[in-house]
């Protein structure tokens, strides 16, 4: 009987899958030399020679001859007369190599070494699932709901592992039944008592961007990049887009024709709102694409507190901040700075539009104005000459003349 069962423990750890085969044969060679040094007090003059393939061993020990009345080691020495037994041409100071079977162990000692080596089997299969899924933190996995508790939910994998779904990490409209197919990604990965945890999210920005990636192909192609998500999940999320290829439109490719791509999105997120925004380096214009569809007036950038100043008109401010201040705060997260809204104070009558000033201003002045989010004479006035050749790259005497055609359109 304990050959059976050590066989068909031993089976198990053959079968285990991603462990190579020096680390299997090595491991198995510690246990059965563990078990040796307990019974012989020594280890060094035996063989192991173990057969992965065909899942058995052998072990072969090692003894010198000696004289009936010269024996000092019965462990690596052995008598003339019980050499002679296995073997009538034996002579003295011969050596020989007999096999020892497992049953000369005795019960204990093999239920011991089988127990052992189950033992390592379950710790190498937990280290095998612990690294396998610490590679593949931020990847999408697929799992079927196992169970549910008030805190998180069980999920297995296609392979049977054990997954953590915790209710924080749930999209709030979640309604998650036993039996039901869930994607998310792998959030974290951490051992306790030696036990993997595999926590898994669907809040995490990683969740919305794998799913684009399957979504959009040329994001998956790295044609499109994702270069910032943020997000209040089952609520808003911004995703700034940009592409390498000035032929694709990075906005229109993730909405798809008729939102074909970009709804498939939101029905897995429950219905949350995805605002797509093609990503600039220039800070002024990321506010303008964050903000939309409010319009704004004029900006003001504090890049040592790493604050903007925004200006809108009265009926722009309530649609710049959004319901609950959400539109504004996922706006400063994407940009990286703190938005700070105000009213406008001066009556759209009162300024005039850029447009109208295209007789003595080149267009490509006046586009280099607008792309920092002027768009009339006032929001031009109210930067500093300094300010606007630093954000406009134009140069200081072409502000100048600027300034001064717009001055003097409010002059008396």
């Amino acid at each position: 009987m304990e050959n059976i069962n050590l066989t068909e423990t031993f089976t198990e750890f053959k079968e285990l899958k991603n462990i190579d085969r020096p680390t299997m044969v090595g491991v198995l060679e510690d246990v059965f030399r563990g078990t040796l040094l307990k019974l012989y007090g020594s280890d060094d003059n035996f063989d192991i020679i173990i057969n992965i393939d065909k899942g058995d061993f052998e072990i072969w020990r090692n003894r010198t001859i000696v004289a009936d009345d010269a024996l000092h080691d019965g462990i690596h020495e052995i008598t003339l007369s019980e050499a002679q037994k296995i073997d009538a041409t034996y002579e003295v100071g011969d050596e020989v190599t007999d096999e020892v079977k497992l049953q000369k162990f005795g019960r204990r000692a093999v239920l011991a070494l089988r127990q052992n080596l189950a033992g390592r089997i379950a710790d190498m299969e937990k280290l095998q699932l612990y690294n396998k899924y610490t590679e593949r933190i931020g990847e999408l996995v697929v799992g079927e709901v196992y169970q549910i508790w008030k805190k998180e939910a069980l999920v297995l994998d296609d392979e049977g592992n054990e997954l953590i779904l915790p209710k924080s990490e749930q999209i709030p409209l979640d309604f998650l039944r036993k039996g039901d197919t869930v994607r998310a990604v792998v959030y974290k990965v951490e051992l306790r008592n030696n036990t993997p945890v595999i926590t898994l999210s669907r809040n995490a920005p990683e969740f919305l961007e794998r799913l684009f990636e399957i979504e959009v192909p040329e994001i998956f192609d790295g044609i499109i990049t994702i270069k910032k998500i943020v997000r209040v999940p089952g609520e808003r999320a911004k995703v700034a887009v940009e592409s390498y290829d000035e032929r694709i439109d990075p906005v229109g490719a993730c909405v798809g024709m008729k939102g074909a791509r970009i709804h498939g999105i939101v029905r897995e997120l429950k219905n949350e709102n995805i605002d797509v925004i093609n990503y600039t380096g220039n800070i002024q214009l990321l506010v303008q694409r964050a903000l939309s569809p409010a319009k704004i007036t004029s900006t003001k950038i504090d890049e040592a507190n790493k604050r903007i100043e925004v200006y809108l008109q009265p009926n722009e401010i309530s649609m710049a901040i959004g319901k609950g201040g959400l539109n504004i705060r996922l706006a400063s997260q994407l940009v990286g700075y703190e938005i700070d809204v105000f009213r406008e104070d001066v009556d759209q009558e009162e300024d005039v539009s850029l447009d109208e000033f295209s007789d003595e201003i080149d267009a490509w002045i006046i586009s280099a104005l607008k792309a920092i989010g002027c768009d009339t004479a006032k929001s031009v006035l109210r930067i500093s000459k300094e300010d606007l050749v630093k954000r406009t790259d134009l140069e200081e005497e072409t502000v100048e003349d600027v300034v001064r055609i717009l001055s003097e359109e409010f002059e008396e």
